[in-house]
């Protein structure tokens, strides 16, 4: 029973620590400090003391909840026009129900108001953002709501009391550190028909428009949506723009800035951020009246302003420089007679409504004809758009404020004297005819066109059909020339399984690989050229005449080819531990490869190069070295293949030039990809590269650091600099290691990327720095030592395979 009762006080002093912290009563005192404030029941907003900005004035308002809203957002403040030097505020009640803003010196800085002395008033903030003073009744004598600064809350009233004339609006802060009024504010025009405008001063600086029954005619983008339901209401009484949150959870505020524009925000939790979600005067055809009288505004027109039909510009002048301020004319003077018509206008911001006259009840036939009887009247439309439109809307002056949408915008019928509109029908139908005219004239030239491109293919076809049948003639000539063994195509096609997806082993530039079996149980690798491949039949004889004289160890054996009508296949050994990327690249793979087998494998390709550069007859240039290019036997051999746009040089050649660049980015020297120069040298950059990927077991292209965005040479220059090569190493591979050999490939590797292609080793050199110990020079900073896009958007990385060849013979 004690328990209980204890639990029952307990209970108690928390509803009345809880009841204190919201509300205030005659003869308490809220003093300047950080702790001595109000906070709703719920926690969603506080009252207290603040300083705005850089200023150190003092002021009472209302923000969220710190910890509802980390950043500090004032949505109310008492005393604008009075700010307290000092921190000696003091917020109390008077017992006629009055709070009032004091200070140490009893100085009144700001009270409220009241109708009528109350019976035990009390203050209280409540969840909404609202302010209330209460008498016993629960009755409410005075709200913060009803005197709003620049933010409008949710369940708060923008409008007019037509029976006590009272205004509510917003005000915009004279700064950030002020929060005086500013001079925008966002109000309800309710002069004729009532709309939303934000003004500048006691001008109109932005015009919402009319409320059409769904959104204010000026916004088409305030939609419906899952954040927020707003309303307008309009009646004898009053008239008033509002809206709620659908969910409790969900923090918004519409608020008019210090520069005019009228903001929503959304509060992010996740990012602890505001989100902008609506913004209202977002181009220039949002400034009220930009195009004066009778003018358009097409934020897509150029120039942005243009007189409606039938009207033309007051001042041309003026018009041809841009000063669009006076606005047009008619072009033709109204009749004042039943002769005259309108004209419609589709997808536009209604006009000014400040003098205009509406009834909520009678048909639009019935409004055009008032319109018409009416010799003041220039425009009329539905006043409600909702359904199939209801009510009527008048204008009895000049139009103002007129633009077009792209989309939402309403109808709009302009009063024109007859013969203008007579005038705008014989425009119309001469521009429909000309419009046929040239309807018939595209019909007539694209039927031209396309008996052309028929023509163009059939020669096209004609010519390839041609010139087929005489490489067809070259092949046979030049495979005698091979000294290659020629295989049939069925003896393929059942090796393969008939190119089977199961037997296929990948694709390249070249086309798709597949695993066969020959009848005597040998495995082969069969390359078939694509059709739709860059690389043609002279890059197909042009690997097939190098490789077949090539013998080494670290070079891919080509076994054969297949010749049969448009088919061309290379037949190669079978390497069945693929290529080198295929472990590289894997976290779980590569675990396959300790340093035993990568430093075999670097050397096996460096030995594999010096062949292709020194010891063949003719030098050979690869061109496209990279790690899917080097295959790996069954005992992790390093094979190079793929020849395709191989090169070959005299003895005594050194460099060239190509204007068809070919090769994979990431790979390509920086004389190569920019000028098309290319040498034995391009051949050393692409094996720094691979050397490089090899060690760190990253790609260059696509490389990601968190402490930086540079690609992985620059990644090996930068710690190479810090003294701190090995951290591109993996910590796997540095426990199982030779160190000193890691430290001499990377210093080789970045020997073989420098910028400059003189100050690259050749491969004789690599091979001798790979093999021995002694020192070897300091590296220059690397060529494409560049950072990527911060997004990390990167193309990815292919083989170009535009190429002319030369076809010689090498051995």
């Amino acid at each position: 029973m004690v328990a209980m009762v204890l639990v029952y006080i307990y209970l108690l002093c928390l509803l009345t620590v809880s009841s204190a912290k919201s509300t205030i009563t005659p003869g308490q005192l809220k003093k300047d400090s950080n702790t001595d404030i109000l906070i709703s029941t719920d926690g969603i907003f506080q009252l207290g003391f603040f300083s705005p900005g850089n200023s150190t004035s003092r002021y009472l308002g209302i923000w969220y909840n710190t910890k509802k809203v980390s950043i500090r957002t004032v949505v109310w403040v008492a005393n604008r026009k009075t700010p307290i030097f000092g921190t000696s505020g003091v917020l109390s009640m008077s017992s006629q129900g009055i709070l009032l803003l004091s200070d140490n010196t009893n100085s009144i800085f700001w009270s409220s108001n009241t109708s009528r002395p109350p019976q035990n008033p009390v203050a209280q903030l409540l969840d909404s953002g609202n302010l209330v003073v209460r008498d016993g009744d629960e009755n409410i004598l005075w709200q913060s709501f009803d005197y709003p600064s620049d933010t409008l809350l949710p369940g708060m009233k923008l409008g007019k009391d037509f029976i006590t004339g009272k205004e509510t609006f917003l005000s915009s802060w004279k700064s950030a550190d002020d929060p005086a009024q500013g001079e925008f504010s966002l109000r309800i025009d309710s002069r004729g028909f009532p709309q939303l405008v934000i003004m500048k001063g006691t001008n109109f600086q932005f015009r919402c428009g009319p409320w059409n029954g769904l959104r204010f005619t000026g916004t088409p983008e305030l939609k419906k949506n899952n954040i927020y339901s707003f309303e307008f209401i309009f009646n004898e009484k009053e008239v008033y723009y509002s809206y709620k949150l659908y969910k409790s959870s969900v923090v918004s505020r519409l608020i008019v800035n210090q520069s005019g524009p009228l903001q929503r925000f959304v509060w992010i939790d996740r990012t602890q951020t505001w989100l902008l979600f609506l913004s209202m005067m977002m181009d220039n055809c949002d400034n009220y009246a930009l195009c004066g009288a009778y003018g358009r505004c097409n934020i897509q027109g150029s120039p942005v302003c243009e007189c409606l039909k039938g009207f033309v510009p007051k001042f041309p002048r003026d018009w041809s420089l841009l000063d669009w301020t006076d606005g047009c004319v008619r072009r033709t003077p109204l009749n004042c007679g039943s002769r005259d018509g309108f004209l419609k206008h589709s997808g536009v911001k209604l006009p000014d409504t400040s003098f205009s006259w509406f009834n909520g009840t009678i048909s639009l036939d019935m409004c055009r004809e008032m319109c018409l009887k009416n010799c003041s009247c220039t425009a009329y439309t539905n006043s409600d758009i909702r359904g199939e439109g209801s009510g009527c809307l008048l204008w009895f002056k000049d139009l103002m404020d007129v633009r077009e949408f792209n989309e939402g915008g309403q109808e709009l019928y302009v009063r024109m004297a007859a013969s203008e509109l007579d005038h705008i029908e014989k425009q119309r139908h001469k521009n429909e005819k000309r419009l046929r005219f040239i309807k018939i004239l595209l019909i007539f030239i694209i039927g031209c066109l396309i008996i052309g491109l028929l023509l163009f293919i059939w020669k096209r076809k004609h010519q390839i059909l041609v010139s087929t049948k005489r490489e067809d003639r070259m092949d046979e000539d030049a495979n005698d020339d091979m000294e290659l063994p020629r295989y049939d195509f069925n003896t393929i096609a059942i090796a393969t399984d008939n190119f089977s997806s199961n037997n296929k082993l990948g694709e390249g530039g070249f086309g798709p690989a597949y695993k066969g079996t020959l009848r005597d149980g040998q495995d082969i690798a069969v390359k078939r050229l694509s059709g739709n491949s860059g690389q043609g039949r002279k890059e197909f004889k042009n690997e097939v005449i190098l490789i077949a004289r090539l013998q080494h160890r670290n070079l891919v054996k080509l076994l054969g080819c297949c010749i049969h009508g448009d088919e061309r296949m290379l037949i190669y050994e079978y390497m069945p531990n693929r290529s080198l990327d295929y472990f590289i690249f894997d976290r779980k793979r590569i675990k396959i490869l300790d340093w035993h087998l990568r430093f075999h494998i670097i050397c096996g390709i460096a030995r594999g190069l010096l062949y292709l550069h020194q010891d063949s007859r003719l030098k050979i240039i690869h061109r496209d070295l990279k790690a899917s290019n080097v295959l790996l036997d069954n005992e992790m051999n390093p094979k190079i293949s793929d020849f395709g746009m191989a090169k070959t040089f005299g003895r005594d050649q050194s460099v060239a030039n190509t204007k068809r660049v070919v090769g994979t980015y990431g790979y390509m020297p920086p004389e190569y990809a920019i000028d098309g120069l290319f040498s034995v040298k391009s051949d050393i950059f692409s094996f720094g590269v691979l050397l490089l990927e090899i060690l760190s077991e990253k790609r260059n292209r696509g490389f990601h650091h968190s402490d930086h965005h540079l690609n992985l040479l620059g990644h090996a220059w930068r710690l190479w600099m810090d003294e701190k090569p090995l951290d591109l190493v993996d910590k796997f591979l540095l426990n199982y290691c030779v160190v000193s050999k890691v430290l001499r490939c990377i210093h080789v590797g970045l020997l073989c990327v420098q910028q400059l292609p003189e100050d690259r080793p050749n491969m004789a050199s690599v091979v001798l720095m790979l093999g021995s110990d002694g020192s070897l020079p300091q590296p220059k900073q690397p060529g494409f030592y560049t950072e990527r896009n911060p997004l990390g958007i990167e193309s990815s990385s292919y083989s170009v395979n535009e190429i002319t060849s030369t076809f010689l013979e090498a051995r």
